[in-house]
């Protein structure tokens, strides 16, 4: 009886260890796609994302307390360095004018002529990007009514792995996020000289001016900063999907020999400049040579 149950045993374990040998049986390799090196023209492009903003803002605000008589400009209008913008009167003016006004007519006239507003003017040339008070409103000092900008740039911040890619001078592509089909040109004027940590990466902010500005092109806006970092015309190049990456070495199977009987050989190469879908071969492989992939087929039984 023993005897039987161990039989059976032996017999079940080598059952099991013959239907494992043929499920996970290796699979045959076999040629899926064949490429060679073919001459490209590569760039490296880096996408930032990057903010607008004024280039000097200017917060315009009442040196004493008073109220708001009138705005005499508007978000988005253009304005001269000298003109008038604000007229304000102080809390004294305010109060002479509030009585006048409930005595007559006349007297309120006569007030308004004797005693004048209080005019603000602007300091710059620019345009209003923020209007915050209205007319009739008292306010103090620290309020700020209006602010203007004599500019719009677009602020960007690099990792600082990056940033020997970029150069004063250099153009750029850009497009508002709002917008993603209205490309416009820029050109990188500064470089800052200091390092922020954002994310815990050191980043450095570049200002880049607009050739062009959108229509809709407005403070606070988000937008797309692409920099072709690095080109390359008639690059000896292939399809990442052929390169096989471990840790820091690169291979790519090649195949050698006879037609009806080709060898395979894995070999190391050294790339350069990619696209994210090309990339340069710098070494190991010649231009007539062919680089294969497979996909992986079961044998059937």
């Amino acid at each position: 009886m023993k005897k039987f149950i161990l039989i059976t045993i032996l017999l079940a374990v080598a059952a099991t260890a013959v239907f494992l040998i043929f499920k996970f049986k290796p699979s045959k390799q076999v040629i899926d796609k064949e490429t060679t090196l073919t001459p490209r023209n590569l760039y490296l492009e880096l996408r930032e994302n990057g903010v607008v903003n004024p280039r000097n803002r200017l917060e315009v605000k009442s040196s004493f307390n008073g109220r708001i008589e009138k705005i005499l400009v508007n978000e988005g209008d253009k304005i001269k360095k000298g003109q008038i913008i604000i007229l304000m009167s102080s809390s004294e003016r305010a109060s002479m004018v509030d009585a006048a006004r409930t005595i007559s007519e006349q007297e309120y006239e006569k007030c308004q002529n004797i005693y004048k507003p209080t005019p603000i003017i602007a300091y710059m040339d620019g345009f209003i990007i923020l209007r915050q008070k209205e007319p009739g409103q008292d306010v103090s000092p620290n309020e700020v009514i209006l602010a203007m900008a004599d500019d719009l740039i677009v602020k960007a911040y690099i990792d600082e792995t990056d940033l020997r890619y970029i150069k004063k001078g250099i153009r750029t592509k850009m497009y508002l996020d709002a917008y993603p089909d209205e490309n416009f040109e820029g050109i990188v004027e500064h470089i800052s000289y200091e390092s922020k940590l954002l994310n815990n990466v050191n980043v450095y902010e570049i200002r880049i001016k607009p050739l062009k500005k959108p229509k809709a092109f407005k403070s606070g806006m988000t937008v797309t900063v692409m920099i072709i970092a690095e080109s390359k015309k008639n690059a000896p190049a292939i399809a990442n999907t052929f390169i096989s990456e471990i840790g820091d070495t690169k291979t790519v199977t090649v195949k050698t020999g006879n037609i009806n009987k080709p060898t395979l050989e894995k070999r190391d190469i050294k790339t350069g400049i990619s696209d994210g879908i090309f990339t340069e071969i710098l070494s190991g492989l010649n231009q007539d040579e062919t680089v294969v992939t497979f996909k992986p087929v079961k044998e059937k039984n």
